[in-house]
Parts: structure tokens; sequence; C-alpha cells
């Protein structure tokens, strides 16, 4: 399978690249510092772009003809916020015009809950969450992580808005304990979204994308 992987260099963007590479596939990364993927880069297709200012145009030539495209993108202090939103609508509008349908892109699991200009009015809860999640953990999070929700919230607009075959992945956590290539799901119940995944081990995130891309699902388009 062809794939374009942008933030590469990421935590999770890099494992989505070494198990990719491991299982064969043709590989594209897109990252603004090529020098980070290390011993990566002789086994993928390196295009290089900042994502906080990116040129639809000048993405085309990394996304034309992928099977899929797959995202880490994401705010990783206060100063990058909007990073997500603007990078994926430089990533659709780059597929749109080169005719690839697939993306997957990774969300946060309290996003359900966070209000965005094309979704004003969210649910008060996720119907998932227990009560110390609803009354406690929730407000903590969104005290830490707000700008990064807000941003993550406006990119699912992106996506929402965008007529392409695309699912948000969204985790509650994340460690970097070893893979071990279980993991669970859940589309219908814990998230508003048709998207959902409960893992905390960081590196199961691209297993389950991987696959993902390979089966004959609906993605996409909001559907609960």
């Amino acid at each position: 399978m062809k794939l374009t992987i942008f933030a590469a260099t990421g935590g999770i963007g890099r494992q989505v690249v070494e198990q990719a590479v491991a299982a064969g596939h043709d590989v594209t990364v897109v990252v603004r510092n090529p020098a980070r993927l290390a011993g990566l880069a002789s086994e993928v297709r390196v295009v290089t772009a900042d994502l906080a200012a990116a040129d639809p145009v000048a993405l085309e030539a990394a996304v034309g003809g992928a099977d899929a495209v797959l995202s880490g993108l994401g705010p990783r202090s206060r100063a990058e916020s909007g990073v997500a939103a603007r990078g994926t609508r430089a990533i659709v509008q780059a597929m749109q015009a080169t005719g690839v349908r697939r993306l997957v892109v990774v969300s946060a699991a309290p996003l359900g809950t966070v209000a965005s200009p094309g979704r004003p009015k969210p649910p008060k809860f996720d119907p998932g969450d227990g009560f110390f999640m609803r009354h406690l953990f929730s407000r903590v999070a969104r005290a830490a992580f707000g700008y990064n929700y807000a941003d993550l919230a406006v990119m699912e607009d992106v996506l929402r808005d965008s007529g392409l075959d695309w699912t948000a992945v969204r985790p509650p956590r994340l460690t970097d304990r070893p893979l071990t290539g279980t993991y669970r799901t859940d589309n219908d119940n814990a998230y508003w979204e048709q998207n959902g995944l409960y893992e905390r081990i960081r590196a199961e995130r691209p297993t389950w994308t991987l696959s993902n891309n390979n089966e004959d699902i609906d993605h996409g388009h909001g559907q609960p």
C-alpha cells in the first residue's frame, strides 16, 4: 500500500513510519526537519514542509497517488496552537486536488464534548465517562490541555466538511510501553463521532491505523 505520513518524526508519527516500513508499505513522509528521521531516511521518500504554514499546492506531490494519508499532527505547546487545524486544512486541500480519498488523523478522547465553530453545542458529557471522569478528571484535563483540544476540535470541523473518507482516532492517553498488538475500539458508545480508539500504548495506535486502512468499512463523514 502507498502511504503518506505527516508529522512523521513525532512520538506517534515515528511509530507509524517504523511499522509501515516493516510491513513493506511504500512510504512517503512529510517532515519539518528531515535530520530527525535518523536511520529511517533511506527507507522512505522524504518531503520537507512546515505544516504550521503549509502551502496545499506544495503538498500535492507528497499525497498524489497515495492509497491513504496518515497524520499525527498536533500542537506540542501553546505556541503551536492551531497547527493541527491549519495543517490538516492544507492536507485536505492537497488531497482534494489530487483525488486521494482516505485520511486518518490523531485526535483526543475529550473531543466529543468540546465545542467548535462547526459544532457549537456538543453533549455536556461523554456517555462513556464514569462519575470521576465527568466531575473531576475531565476538568483537570481541560485546564491542562484546553489549547490542544480547541485546535483538534477545529481540525475535526475541517474533516467533517472535507467530503473525504476520514477517521479521527481519539485515544484517552498514551504511554511509551512496548507494543503488545492488542487494543480496544469503540465506535458507537463512548464518542459522539463514528471514530474512537481506546488505547494506552503509543505504539498500538499505528498498529490499529495500518490495519484499519486494509479493512473494507465505512469511515468518517460524522456518522454516529
